[in-house]
């Protein structure tokens, strides 16, 4: 690196040398250098021929949430780390519901954020979080989310933070680096190039074989039952997932926010686990010998209904962190390699234990049994298969919080080769529009030289929080579709007023908004669509998905409709 180079420079120099592309964030005073710094990493690449290192796209977002939550999806869409940058203030505050989500969903996410300068802090400086002097401490704010955080109090410091930072994020969840804007713009003498932190991957090998000793035990005996969770989808093991289950001649189920990490063409494939999920999937494990998750810690929302058959067998687990529930655990933090030496050690000649059973037929999954409605609108389960029917292979699904959110996870089969996400680890609405964006920029151009589409799927309270994101895939010419479903109401919420509440009361419905209309009115070049039938729906998506750029699908639908989810269908006060 250059002798006198900026902290910002080096900054974005280590970003690069990451193999990051993209970084997202919204400007300001305190964090304006770092955009600098990516402006002059840019043109000199222009200037030198000779450099083969890619450009950085500095995306400018709406709001400091979406930018967090682009990052998000953009670390889940590509088994990375994803870069997030806000100024100081209420856009550092901003961040934090994006980064809760990434820390409770373990996604790496890099944090820069600006601060006051060093020599104004504690003196009544603008936006000053240091702590001292009555203002609040950033650091204490954002450590109990994140799995690093500290300010960077001088630049010699900075290397080593940096190293620390990309390790613990790597690790699963977010780190923030505080960066005060005169640590910034200060020069560093000669420092060593950025070395990005060796990959380190822990797997405990003796309980790894008491899991294998299980696996045998069941197989002799009876069958084994696979629940596989959304680690599989950042450690990308989804081919050695789909080997083990055919070794095993396993059922499969999927966690609810891991819909992608199994192709439900598969031989054995059960569906949905938890309180969205599908009765094919509590009977098989119901008739096993053993259930075996993979990559999940099963929460409530993918155990509910299940934890009493769970309860009635031996549950054993792989992946980072142990489950919730009672389980024989093996503690892997790279799933496509232990995975990987489990299918070698299973398909070996005296092993091979799923070579000669015949493959279970591939049958149509049960949906959940809702009750009729007869409000105005398309229902849930329609729509959702009318997306299943246009949508080509390679597609990108991004859900949303909330009724619409349990449709979507519940109904949809996921296209071949693309990637689910929803966010429930957090569960704040809104999350789908900013991952959405964030991951179609890291994944929009195929290897092939095509371009892949992304599918944003929310309700219209998740649309009112944070739907103006879109303008960032206008801007950028992203080939995104939004589908927002509009029930003129908040109707989760709607649902359990109705259920637990005696349906005395609403707060939860909205004045009728034509949001369709209000988005075409402001984005005059975005394609905006408002189907009212579900032949204009399936025509108007594969459209959607056929033509470069945004599009904008507002879809009309029944706020007093009960979605495919089990709490609410096993209530007994359940309305008829």
């Amino acid at each position: 690196m250059d002798s006198g180079a900026r902290v910002a420079d080096y900054l974005v120099r280590a970003v690069s040398r990451l193999g990051i592309r993209h970084l997202f964030g919204v400007d300001g005073a305190n964090i304006e250098d770092l955009y600098d710094a990516v402006f002059d990493h840019n043109a000199a690449l222009d200037h030198d021929a000779a450099d083969r290192r890619a450009p950085l796209t500095a995306v400018v977002a709406k709001h400091e949430f979406s930018a967090a939550t682009m990052a998000d999806g953009y670390a889940r869409s590509t088994a990375g780390l994803g870069v997030v940058v806000a100024t100081s203030g209420g856009g550092a505050v901003n961040l934090v519901a994006g980064l809760a989500e990434s820390f409770a969903s373990r996604v790496p996410v890099l944090a820069l954020v600006g601060q006051p300068p060093t020599v104004l802090e504690g003196k009544g400086a603008f936006q000053d979080s240091s702590g001292r002097a009555g203002a609040f401490d950033a650091v204490r704010l954002f450590s109990p989310l994140t799995r690093y955080c500290a300010r960077v109090e001088s630049p010699a410091d900075l290397p080593a933070q940096l190293h620390d930072a990309v390790a613990a994020a790597r690790s699963g969840g977010p780190a923030v680096l505080l960066l005060p804007k005169d640590i910034q713009q200060a020069r560093l003498s000669t420092p060593p190039e950025f070395q990005p932190p060796a990959r380190t991957h822990r797997r405990d090998r003796d309980a790894l074989e008491r899991v294998r000793r299980a696996l045998r035990t069941a197989r002799a005996t009876g069958k084994v039952v696979i629940v596989a969770g959304d680690q599989v989808a950042r450690d990308d093991a989804r081919d050695e997932l789909a080997r083990l289950a055919r070794l095993l001649d396993a059922s499969v189920g999927v966690a609810p926010d891991a819909k992608d990490v199994y192709d439900h063409h598969e031989p054995g494939y059960c569906g949905v686990a938890g309180s969205m999920g599908h009765p094919e999937l509590l009977d098989a494990v119901h008739r096993a010998e053993l259930c075996l998750l993979v990559g999940t810690r099963m929460p409530i929302t993918a155990r509910a209904g299940m934890e009493d058959a769970l309860g009635a067998l031996t549950v054993a687990s792989i992946g980072a962190e142990a489950p919730f529930l009672t389980s024989l655990h093996a503690h892997s933090t790279e799933l496509a390699s232990t995975l990987a030496d489990l299918c070698d050690d299973f398909a070996h000649p005296t092993g091979d234990l799923g070579s000669g059973g015949a493959q279970p037929r591939v049958n149509a999954l049960t949906a959940l049994d809702v009750p009729p409605s007869d409000g105005p609108g398309l229902r849930y389960r329609a729509i959702v298969e009318t997306l299943n029917d246009a949508l080509p292979d390679g597609t990108d699904v991004f859900a949303d919080a909330g009724n619409t959110g349990a449709s979507v996870v519940h109904h949809l089969r996921m296209p071949r080769g693309g990637r689910f996400t929803v966010a429930l680890g957090m569960g704040g609405m809104g999350y789908a529009f900013g991952a959405g964006i964030g991951s179609a920029f890291a994944r929009c151009r195929r290897a092939d030289g095509g371009v892949r589409h992304t599918v944003v799927i929310a309700g219209d309270g998740a649309f009112f929080m944070h739907g103006m994101e879109i303008h960032t895939a206008v801007e950028h010419r992203l080939p995104i579709t939004f589908v927002v479903l509009n029930n003129n109401a908040h109707a989760m919420c709607i649902t359990r007023e109705q259920l637990f509440y005696g349906d005395r009361y609403s707060y939860n419905r909205f004045q009728p908004a034509d949001i369709g209309a209000g988005v075409a009115a402001m984005f005059p070049g975005l394609r905006t669509h408002r189907p009212t039938t579900l032949d204009d729906l399936g025509a108007t998506l594969r459209r959607c998905v056929d033509t470069p750029g945004p599009s904008f699908v507002a879809v009309d639908c029944d706020p007093d409709e009960i979605p495919p989810f089990t709490p609410f269908l096993t209530d007994s006060r359940r309305l008829p």
